[in-house]
């Protein structure tokens, strides 16, 4: 059973990637298991300047999901590249996915240009999903123009290959997804979380300090998927798909779907173990469903 596949140029053991803001640094991890037997993964939201993040409580429980408000908690660009990467470099041998967040094109430009002169980083991920401050808190992939922007802006100082995170809590994810591919974009990352909230019965009030936050886990899993397979149709660079994602079947339904590599996020917040065993139980599933290599059934849902 062959689980390796080509992301850019670069050659996964397998497609799992733990996604970014929850998987730290990496290090944290290591510290139970060898992450080594991970494809790769994308490590904290990482912005220009070092960031506390929103006030508690950030996070609220549902049913099949959670919510969360972090804010992009994180020790800022120059501390993650002399602080955070040398400690990473200690427990992980492969090349590492950068995410990177801001709050203007600027700031994207200036953090993508840094990151990529890394050794260590093997793809820069762009969260398009931060408010741009300039336009009244709108976030950048809601807007096909300003992705683009972003898109282009970031591909002028980077020379490594640049996935768009897209947000889901859009009409047309499509047509963003394809403003990024016209902009230079060389992969598409898919989906951030969806917006919800909950609210306290007792104190009729919001649980979450700063009212919505990130709506993630199994329960946005549908939706993640039927936005891959939109997206798949419509670009000619790869997908990386997440949103929900806890099993291996999932994993092997999102590739079926359009995904080259899957991502899961909120399933190591319930089980840091989860990326390693779902590692574990490919190759039988796969075996189940008749699959010899997982590179043949990217998209295979389409034909």
């Amino acid at each position: 059973m062959v689980t390796k596949v080509d992301l850019c140029g670069i050659s996964l053991d397998n497609p799992i990637i733990p996604a970014s803001g929850t998987f730290g640094f990496g290090y944290e991890f290591a510290e139970l298991y060898d992450i080594n037997v991970l494809g790769t993964f994308s490590f904290k939201g990482t912005t220009r300047e070092a960031r506390f993040g929103n006030p508690t409580p950030r996070i609220a429980e549902c049913p099949s999901g959670m919510i969360n408000a972090v804010g992009l908690q994180n020790p800022g660009i120059d501390k993650v590249i002399n602080e955070e990467l040398p400690k990473l470099k200690e427990c992980f041998h492969k090349p590492v996915m950068a995410n990177i967040s801001g709050f203007s094109i600027e700031e994207y430009q200036e953090c993508c240009e840094k990151i990529d002169k890394e050794s260590q980083v093997g793809w820069i991920e762009v969260n398009v999903s931060c408010p741009n401050v300039k336009h009244g808190g709108m976030s950048f992939g809601t807007d096909p123009s300003a992705a683009a922007a972003v898109t282009k802006a970031v591909k002028e100082v980077t020379t490594k290959p640049v996935f768009i995170k897209l947000t889901p809590n859009v009409t047309d994810i499509v047509s963003i997804a394809k403003a990024c591919e016209e902009a230079g974009a060389d992969g598409i990352s898919m989906i951030n979380t969806m917006l919800g909230m909950r609210i306290d019965l007792k104190r009729r009030k919001p649980v979450i300090a700063n009212k919505m936050g990130g709506f993630s886990g199994s329960a946005i899993f549908p939706v993640a998927l039927r936005m891959v397979y939109q997206v798949y149709e419509a670009v000619s660079i790869p997908v990386i798909g997440m949103g929900g994602v806890s099993s291996a079947e999932d994993v092997i339904e999102m590739m079926m779907a359009g995904a080259t590599a899957v991502q899961i996020g909120a399933a190591n917040l319930v089980d840091p173990f989860v990326c390693r065993d779902i590692i574990t139980q490919l190759p039988d599933v796969m075996k189940q469903y008749g699959i010899d290599r997982l590179e043949s059934i990217i998209g295979g849902a389409h034909q």
